[in-house]
């Protein structure tokens, strides 16, 4: 809900923002204090104030009150300089991005906001600095769900650069909503890419007590610092204690649970590696050694490129046209990769007009294979392409960049069946 045109006016006539200590005349009465947030349970014509005593109050706004500011927050700069760096240790590069592990909240607003910097992230846990030579370098500070194409280019860009400067490993804090997808991204852009990038976030925000924020980034830089391992990957609680930390490769991972500090998974392959509270890094599987070789970004992508997921129903009149609008779909099949029948023909005529069509499984667990079933074998017989126990969601990341990296559609299809990234494989592990 947003606020009533009337009261929109009155805001903006007073030039009146939130955190502004503002005065609300209303007849006889006035009300001081600092302007909240507006949210879903406030009628449109209300404002909602923080009064000194710390409560706050809900106030009905008329056409002929009055709201003047009587004063704005203050903005506060710190100047401050990098330390010098220590002999014997690695130089990790710290490339923020925003998102809870940056966030706090804003008390005088009751938002949460991804404000932190970079520099703040490192100067909030300064036990980093015994582990490695930090260097931050701030390069977006927004919510993960606003994260787009044309961030992970960036990012992919920002993080070849730091270590062809010569970081031995880059950390990217990040949000979690969408942190699989710019870690599969960075998969691909990245390719062999000779050092750690390895994504961390958190489920809490900073200044909560349970918050993970910390915590995680201490098990990123101790894996980071061992420098045994090369490659993307995303470092977040094993559990809910401060114990145990998963290390998951960046094309296998996802987000499993809407707010548990342990809401990262590999999925259909083990994590690569735990990290203990103590730092001791125990590695699950073969991995990848560090180089001392460029790193190369390659981050086209094809923005006509779409993730679709099959349900019981799907209407092939809806869903026709955006298929046939497209370079290339991801379908999020049922069971071993199968569609109903409307949705076959669909399919089929996407796949006669030159569309790539990739099919997967929303089921995660397990592998497509589309010779069980005939619905399946129909499906192989008009040209859509299984990608086994690949993620939906990296599936639709990579097939963005095979088409943007090949010279023609038929070349993105055989990129799509050839693993690049770690991102499939013949495993069938249980969640």
């Amino acid at each position: 809900m947003v606020y009533s045109e009337m009261l929109s006016k009155k805001l903006e006539g007073a030039d009146a923002k939130e955190g502004d200590r503002i005065s609300l005349r209303k007849g006889d009465e006035e009300y001081v204090g600092r302007l909240m947030a507006h949210h879903d349970f406030s009628a449109p014509d209300i404002l909602i104030l923080k009064m000194s005593s710390g409560y706050n109050i809900g106030i009905r706004v008329l056409k002929d009150s009055e709201i003047k500011v009587l004063e704005r927050p203050a903005v506060k700069t710190v100047e401050r300089e990098e330390p010098e760096p220590r002999k014997g240790l690695p130089n990790i590069s710290l490339v923020s991005t925003g998102g809870t592990i940056a966030s706090f909240v804003d008390y005088r607003t009751g938002a949460v906001r991804p404000a932190m910097s970079a520099s703040e992230l490192v100067d909030a846990v300064p036990e980093l600095r015994d582990i490695a030579n930090i260097k931050t370098r701030p390069l977006f500070s927004i919510f993960s769900e606003n994260m787009d194409i044309i961030h992970w280019q960036k990012l992919a860009d920002a993080v070849a650069e730091e270590i062809n400067a010569g970081a031995d490993a880059v950390i990217v804090p990040h949000g979690t909503d969408t942190m699989s997808y710019t870690a599969a991204a960075l998969s691909f852009m990245l390719g062999d890419v000779p050092k750690p990038v390895v994504l961390v976030g958190a489920q809490r925000s900073s200044d909560r007590p349970s918050s993970d924020a910390f915590s995680n980034l201490m098990a990123c830089a101790r894996f980071c610092a061992e420098g045994k391992a090369a490659g993307v990957f995303v470092v977040m609680h094993e559990g809910l204690g401060d114990d145990l930390f998963s290390v998951h490769i960046g094309s296998r991972v996802r987000k499993m649970h809407t707010s548990r500090r342990d809401a990262f998974r590999s999925i259909n392959v083990p994590p690569a590696a735990t990290v203990s509270k103590d730092g001791k890094v125990e590695y699950l599987t073969e991995l990848r050694a560090p180089s001392p070789g460029k790193a190369e970004a390659r981050t086209a992508m094809d923005d006509g490129t779409i993730l679709l997921q099959y349900y019981p129903g799907m209407d092939p009149k809806v869903f026709a046209p955006i298929i046939s609008g497209s370079r290339g779909v991801v379908i999020a099949g049922t069971g071993l990769g199968h569609v109903g029948e409307p949705m076959c023909r669909v399919l089929k005529d996407a796949c006669d007009r030159g569309i790539a069509v990739i099919m997967t499984t929303q089921c995660l667990g397990g592998t497509t294979n589309m010779n069980v079933y005939d619905t399946g074998r129909d499906l192989l017989s008009a040209g859509v392409i299984p990608v086994g126990d690949m993620l939906p969601e990296v599936a639709y990341v990579k097939l963005m960049w095979a088409l943007a990296n090949s010279e023609s559609v038929e070349d993105a299809k055989r990129m799509m069946t050839e693993t690049m990234a770690n991102e499939s494989g013949n495993r069938r592990c249980l969640l």
